[in-house]
């Protein structure tokens, strides 16, 4: 098992270093691939629990959002695509909705929204992030430190892990894994920030360091909690070893808000 996660993991970390570090259009592909992947998991594990969502209609507007973030300025951070897709997300989901006269209708908008808004908005940040000046260094950056709070608190909470940090949530994860996480998201960063130059100074790396440790691990277990209340361990099977592609982003829709706003609202 651990043979196959870090096999998986090695393979992943190759094809992610590669599209961020070129850009251009296999970059985009690959985040609209796991955009794309993620929806329909997000959707599909809904569907176990008797809830229904607009499955087709939130795939189409994740990508739309993932589309649209392309065409945001990257110095003046405007964006004139978000807010339209996200209101016409809303409308036309209703729209759709009319010609269900059974079932959980409001329990099914809402689900469609939110994985709209949690896999295509959130994700929709990588893309002006990339566009940034030294984009691709914050992009590495918060990549690896978040791969690094995951991996941390996955084998020190296997070594030391005695308390359980949410046992109504997720059993496995304890409070000493949790702490291993949130320490090496620090000693990442720090070390990242070295190697890629990134233009901060070391308080502030600290700083990034604290929240990426912090919302890492908060995302992990808020995509738990989701999967509780659908029944599944796992969103999917499509990694060996990690579950499904939401299983591996569950970190990240987190991490990449909290660097692009730090970024965009402090560094700049």
């Amino acid at each position: 098992m651990i043979r196959q996660r870090v096999l998986s993991a090695l393979v992943l970390i190759v094809v992610i270093f590669i599209a961020v570090w070129f850009g251009g259009p296999f970059y985009y592909l690959i985040l609209a691939l796991a955009a794309a992947l993620g929806a329909l998991e997000f959707f599909g594990i809904l569907g176990l629990s008797y809830r229904h969502p607009l499955t087709v209609f939130g795939l189409l507007c994740v990508l739309l959002l993932i589309v649209g973030a392309h065409y945001k300025e990257p110095e003046t951070f405007e964006d004139p695509y978000t807010a339209p897709i996200l209101a016409g997300a809303v409308v036309f989901s209703l729209i759709w909705l009319l010609s269900r006269r059974a079932g959980h209708i409001l329990v099914n908008w809402v689900w469609t929204l939110a994985g709209i808004i949690y896999i295509g908005w959130m994700l929709s940040h990588f893309i002006p992030l990339r566009a940034l000046d030294d984009g691709r260094e914050w992009v590495l950056f918060l990549l690896f430190a978040t791969f690094a709070t995951d991996t941390a608190a996955f084998f020190c909470g296997r070594a030391w892990g005695k308390r359980s940090l949410a046992p109504a949530i997720s059993p496995g994860k304890t409070w000493e894994g949790a702490i291993g996480g949130f320490l090496a998201a620090i000693a990442a960063s720090l070390v990242l920030a070295t190697i890629l130059n990134l233009p901060i100074p070391y308080w502030q790396v600290t700083i990034l360091g604290i929240l990426i440790g912090i919302f890492a691990q908060l995302g992990d277990l808020s995509e738990s909690l989701l999967k509780r209340s659908a029944g599944v361990k796992e969103a999917g099977t499509l990694i060996p070893g990690h579950g499904g592609i939401l299983d591996r982003l569950d970190s990240i829709v987190f991490t990449v808000v909290v660097v692009y706003y730090y970024v965009i609202w402090v560094v700049i």
